[in-house]
Protein backbone atom coordinates (compact mmCIF):
# COMPACT_ATOMS: atom_id res chain seq x y z
CA UNK A 1 0.00 0.00 0.00
CA UNK A 2 1.54 3.45 -0.56
CA UNK A 3 2.01 5.82 1.81
CA UNK A 4 -0.82 8.28 1.14
CA UNK A 5 -3.24 5.56 2.41
CA UNK A 6 -3.02 3.07 4.89
CA UNK A 7 -4.89 -0.27 5.86
CA UNK A 8 -4.75 -2.08 9.10
CA UNK A 9 -6.58 -4.94 9.67
CA UNK A 10 -7.59 -6.21 13.39
CA UNK A 11 -10.35 -8.86 13.32
CA UNK A 12 -13.30 -7.53 13.15
CA UNK A 13 -12.01 -4.03 11.72
CA UNK A 14 -10.63 -2.66 9.00
CA UNK A 15 -9.17 0.48 9.82
CA UNK A 16 -8.35 2.66 6.60
CA UNK A 17 -6.47 5.95 7.23
CA UNK A 18 -6.16 8.50 4.67
CA UNK A 19 -2.04 9.81 5.03
CA UNK A 20 -1.24 13.30 3.95
CA UNK A 21 -1.84 14.96 6.69
CA UNK A 22 0.12 18.08 5.55
CA UNK A 23 -2.25 18.69 2.93
CA UNK A 24 -5.04 17.89 5.13
CA UNK A 25 -5.78 14.47 3.42
CA UNK A 26 -6.29 16.27 0.09
CA UNK A 27 -6.76 13.76 -2.49
CA UNK A 28 -4.99 13.05 -5.79
CA UNK A 29 -6.10 10.51 -8.76
CA UNK A 30 -3.66 7.96 -7.29
CA UNK A 31 -4.55 7.97 -4.22
CA UNK A 32 -8.16 7.59 -4.93
CA UNK A 33 -7.14 4.56 -6.72
CA UNK A 34 -5.53 3.54 -3.73
CA UNK A 35 -8.55 3.99 -1.16
CA UNK A 36 -10.45 1.98 -3.92
CA UNK A 37 -7.92 -0.76 -3.50
CA UNK A 38 -7.71 -0.90 0.35
CA UNK A 39 -11.44 -0.94 0.55
CA UNK A 40 -11.59 -3.64 -1.88
CA UNK A 41 -9.07 -6.03 0.14
CA UNK A 42 -11.01 -5.06 3.39
CA UNK A 43 -14.34 -6.33 1.80
CA UNK A 44 -12.83 -9.90 0.60
CA UNK A 45 -11.06 -10.67 4.02
CA UNK A 46 -13.34 -12.64 5.88
CA UNK A 47 -11.66 -11.41 9.06
CA UNK A 48 -13.13 -7.81 8.65
CA UNK A 49 -16.65 -7.57 9.85
CA UNK A 50 -16.73 -3.38 9.59
CA UNK A 51 -14.29 -0.83 7.76
CA UNK A 52 -13.71 2.52 9.01
CA UNK A 53 -12.57 5.22 7.57
CA UNK A 54 -10.48 8.18 9.05
CA UNK A 55 -7.70 10.85 8.67
CA UNK A 56 -4.15 11.06 9.70
CA UNK A 57 -3.40 14.56 11.28
CA UNK A 58 -6.53 17.22 12.06
CA UNK A 59 -7.64 17.05 8.64
CA UNK A 60 -10.31 14.26 7.30
CA UNK A 61 -10.06 14.78 3.64
CA UNK A 62 -9.70 18.40 2.56
CA UNK A 63 -11.14 17.63 -0.66
CA UNK A 64 -9.46 17.17 -4.47
CA UNK A 65 -5.87 18.86 -3.89
CA UNK A 66 -5.70 22.43 -5.13
CA UNK A 67 -3.37 21.55 -7.81
CA UNK A 68 -5.29 18.52 -9.21
CA UNK A 69 -8.47 20.78 -9.32
CA UNK A 70 -6.71 23.62 -11.16
CA UNK A 71 -5.56 21.03 -13.39
CA UNK A 72 -8.90 19.04 -13.70
CA UNK A 73 -10.90 22.61 -14.42
CA UNK A 74 -8.34 23.71 -16.86
CA UNK A 75 -8.72 20.40 -19.36
CA UNK A 76 -12.62 21.08 -18.28
CA UNK A 77 -15.17 17.75 -19.61
CA UNK A 78 -11.75 16.27 -21.59
CA UNK A 79 -10.65 15.00 -18.18
CA UNK A 80 -13.83 12.92 -17.64
CA UNK A 81 -13.55 9.19 -17.65
CA UNK A 82 -15.28 7.12 -20.22
CA UNK A 83 -18.57 6.29 -18.90
CA UNK A 84 -19.23 2.71 -17.66
CA UNK A 85 -19.92 0.10 -20.58
CA UNK A 86 -23.52 -0.37 -20.81
CA UNK A 87 -23.57 -3.80 -19.19
CA UNK A 88 -21.81 -2.81 -16.12
CA UNK A 89 -22.91 -2.24 -12.59
CA UNK A 90 -20.23 0.50 -12.06
CA UNK A 91 -21.62 3.31 -10.87
CA UNK A 92 -19.98 6.87 -11.85
CA UNK A 93 -19.04 9.57 -8.96
CA UNK A 94 -16.28 9.05 -6.19
CA UNK A 95 -17.05 6.35 -3.47
CA UNK A 96 -20.16 5.57 -5.17
CA UNK A 97 -19.21 1.58 -4.73
CA UNK A 98 -19.39 1.92 -0.84
CA UNK A 99 -22.93 2.02 -1.43
CA UNK A 100 -22.61 -1.89 -3.23
CA UNK A 101 -19.89 -2.93 -0.36
CA UNK A 102 -21.31 -5.87 1.65
CA UNK A 103 -19.83 -4.83 4.74
CA UNK A 104 -20.56 -1.21 7.22
CA UNK A 105 -18.37 1.28 6.29
CA UNK A 106 -17.73 3.77 8.85
CA UNK A 107 -16.79 7.55 8.50
CA UNK A 108 -14.22 8.75 11.65
CA UNK A 109 -14.59 11.92 10.78
CA UNK A 110 -11.46 13.25 12.88
CA UNK A 111 -11.16 16.91 11.54
CA UNK A 112 -12.22 19.02 8.34
CA UNK A 113 -14.54 17.25 5.77
CA UNK A 114 -14.49 19.47 2.65
CA UNK A 115 -15.70 19.17 -1.47
CA UNK A 116 -14.83 15.51 -1.94
CA UNK A 117 -14.46 14.72 2.11
CA UNK A 118 -17.64 15.46 2.36
CA UNK A 119 -18.27 13.10 -0.33
CA UNK A 120 -16.91 10.54 1.13
CA UNK A 121 -18.10 11.07 4.66
CA UNK A 122 -21.99 11.17 3.02
CA UNK A 123 -21.38 7.61 1.20
CA UNK A 124 -20.21 5.93 4.12
CA UNK A 125 -23.30 4.56 6.12
CA UNK A 126 -22.56 5.56 9.03
CA UNK A 127 -20.73 9.27 10.29
CA UNK A 128 -18.68 9.32 14.00
CA UNK A 129 -17.35 12.89 14.50
CA UNK A 130 -15.17 14.04 16.83
CA UNK A 131 -16.31 17.43 18.54
CA UNK A 132 -13.01 19.09 16.25
CA UNK A 133 -14.69 17.35 12.87
CA UNK A 134 -16.10 20.15 10.75
CA UNK A 135 -18.51 20.08 7.21
CA UNK A 136 -18.83 21.74 4.40
CA UNK A 137 -19.79 20.96 0.50
CA UNK A 138 -17.94 23.68 -0.67
CA UNK A 139 -18.63 23.17 -4.17
CA UNK A 140 -20.83 26.70 -5.24
CA UNK A 141 -17.50 28.53 -3.86
CA UNK A 142 -15.08 26.91 -6.34
CA UNK A 143 -18.14 27.20 -9.27
CA UNK A 144 -19.30 23.79 -9.37
CA UNK A 145 -22.42 22.00 -8.46
CA UNK A 146 -22.59 18.75 -5.40
CA UNK A 147 -21.03 16.42 -7.00
CA UNK A 148 -21.03 12.60 -7.24
CA UNK A 149 -24.20 11.81 -6.10
CA UNK A 150 -24.63 13.57 -2.90
CA UNK A 151 -28.02 15.10 -4.43
CA UNK A 152 -29.15 11.70 -3.81
CA UNK A 153 -27.45 10.95 -0.66
CA UNK A 154 -27.58 14.16 1.82
CA UNK A 155 -31.44 14.71 1.02
CA UNK A 156 -32.47 11.33 2.16
CA UNK A 157 -29.93 11.70 4.89
CA UNK A 158 -31.02 15.18 6.02
CA UNK A 159 -34.42 16.12 4.55
CA UNK A 160 -34.64 18.73 1.30
CA UNK A 161 -34.46 22.05 2.36
CA UNK A 162 -31.47 21.49 5.17
CA UNK A 163 -29.63 19.40 2.04
CA UNK A 164 -30.36 22.61 -0.20
CA UNK A 165 -29.08 25.36 2.49
CA UNK A 166 -25.95 23.22 2.29
CA UNK A 167 -25.59 22.99 -0.95
CA UNK A 168 -26.70 26.62 -1.80
CA UNK A 169 -24.40 28.07 0.78
CA UNK A 170 -21.44 25.89 1.00
CA UNK A 171 -21.36 26.96 4.73
CA UNK A 172 -19.67 25.42 6.85
CA UNK A 173 -20.88 23.64 9.96
CA UNK A 174 -19.44 21.78 13.08
CA UNK A 175 -19.98 18.43 14.58
CA UNK A 176 -22.59 19.24 16.60
CA UNK A 177 -25.05 21.05 13.95
CA UNK A 178 -24.46 17.87 11.71
CA UNK A 179 -25.59 15.91 14.72
CA UNK A 180 -29.00 18.17 15.04
CA UNK A 181 -29.59 18.19 11.32
CA UNK A 182 -28.71 13.84 11.12
CA UNK A 183 -25.94 13.86 8.76
CA UNK A 184 -24.02 12.15 11.58
CA UNK A 185 -25.00 9.67 14.26
CA UNK A 186 -22.59 9.85 16.98
CA UNK A 187 -20.25 12.58 18.12
CA UNK A 188 -17.29 11.88 20.41
CA UNK A 189 -14.19 13.60 21.93
CA UNK A 190 -11.41 13.48 19.61
CA UNK A 191 -9.20 11.03 21.46
CA UNK A 192 -12.37 8.41 21.42
CA UNK A 193 -13.13 8.46 18.00
CA UNK A 194 -11.48 6.00 16.47
CA UNK A 195 -11.79 3.61 19.46
CA UNK A 196 -15.49 4.20 19.32
CA UNK A 197 -16.03 3.42 15.33
CA UNK A 198 -14.07 0.72 16.04
CA UNK A 199 -16.08 -0.89 19.25
CA UNK A 200 -19.13 -0.51 17.02
CA UNK A 201 -17.52 -2.71 14.47
CA UNK A 202 -16.76 -4.81 17.54
CA UNK A 203 -20.00 -5.57 19.00
CA UNK A 204 -22.12 -6.33 15.31
CA UNK A 205 -19.20 -8.99 14.86
CA UNK A 206 -20.09 -10.29 18.33
CA UNK A 207 -23.95 -10.66 18.02
CA UNK A 208 -25.45 -10.33 14.22
CA UNK A 209 -24.51 -12.15 11.11
CA UNK A 210 -22.59 -10.51 8.58
CA UNK A 211 -24.83 -11.74 5.98
CA UNK A 212 -27.61 -10.14 7.88
CA UNK A 213 -26.03 -7.33 7.39
CA UNK A 214 -24.81 -6.96 4.34
CA UNK A 215 -28.87 -8.15 3.28
CA UNK A 216 -29.74 -5.18 5.00
CA UNK A 217 -27.97 -2.80 3.71
CA UNK A 218 -28.56 -3.61 0.28
CA UNK A 219 -32.20 -3.30 1.01
CA UNK A 220 -31.95 -0.33 2.60
CA UNK A 221 -30.18 1.56 -0.54
CA UNK A 222 -31.77 -0.19 -3.03
CA UNK A 223 -35.61 0.70 -1.31
CA UNK A 224 -34.91 3.88 -1.00
CA UNK A 225 -35.86 4.49 -4.72
CA UNK A 226 -38.74 1.86 -5.04
CA UNK A 227 -42.21 2.27 -4.54
CA UNK A 228 -43.55 -0.02 -1.56
CA UNK A 229 -45.26 -2.44 -4.67
CA UNK A 230 -41.57 -2.85 -5.76
CA UNK A 231 -39.87 -3.09 -2.35
CA UNK A 232 -41.71 -5.24 -0.15
CA UNK A 233 -41.71 -8.46 -2.48
CA UNK A 234 -37.64 -8.15 -2.77
CA UNK A 235 -37.64 -7.65 1.13
CA UNK A 236 -40.03 -11.21 1.20
CA UNK A 237 -37.54 -12.77 -1.34
CA UNK A 238 -34.41 -12.22 1.37
CA UNK A 239 -36.13 -13.03 4.72
CA UNK A 240 -36.92 -16.11 2.80
CA UNK A 241 -33.27 -16.75 1.56
CA UNK A 242 -32.12 -15.68 5.09
CA UNK A 243 -33.86 -18.39 6.55
CA UNK A 244 -32.58 -21.03 4.97
CA UNK A 245 -29.12 -19.72 5.53
CA UNK A 246 -27.08 -22.02 8.48
CA UNK A 247 -26.75 -18.27 9.89
CA UNK A 248 -30.54 -18.38 10.84
CA UNK A 249 -29.74 -21.66 12.25
CA UNK A 250 -27.28 -20.76 14.16
CA UNK A 251 -29.08 -17.98 15.61
CA UNK A 252 -32.16 -19.90 16.59
CA UNK A 253 -29.17 -22.30 18.05
CA UNK A 254 -27.33 -19.58 20.01
CA UNK A 255 -31.11 -18.91 21.72
CA UNK A 256 -31.59 -22.17 22.86
CA UNK A 257 -28.59 -22.62 24.49
CA UNK A 258 -27.94 -19.29 26.08
CA UNK A 259 -24.75 -18.46 24.31
CA UNK A 260 -23.51 -15.80 21.60
CA UNK A 261 -24.09 -17.07 18.30
CA UNK A 262 -21.14 -18.03 16.08
CA UNK A 263 -21.60 -16.86 12.31
CA UNK A 264 -19.56 -17.11 9.10
CA UNK A 265 -17.82 -14.09 8.01
CA UNK A 266 -18.03 -12.90 4.17
CA UNK A 267 -15.09 -12.96 1.69
CA UNK A 268 -12.73 -15.02 0.12
CA UNK A 269 -11.92 -18.41 2.64
CA UNK A 270 -7.85 -18.41 2.15
CA UNK A 271 -6.63 -22.09 0.78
Amino acid sequence: MAQDVSLEIADPVALLRLNRPEKLNAFTYPMLAEIRAAVDAAAADPRVVGIVITGNGRGFCAGLDAETLAATTRRGSAAREPAPARDSDELPGLFSYLLRVPKPVIAAVNGVAAGGGFVLAAMCDLRFASTAASFTSIFTKRGLVAEHGITWTVPRLIGTGRALDLFWTSRKIDAAEAARIGFVERVVEPGELVAQASQYVAELAATVSPAALADTKRMVYAHIGQSYADALPDADAAAWRAVDRADAREGARSLVEKRAPKFERLGAKPR
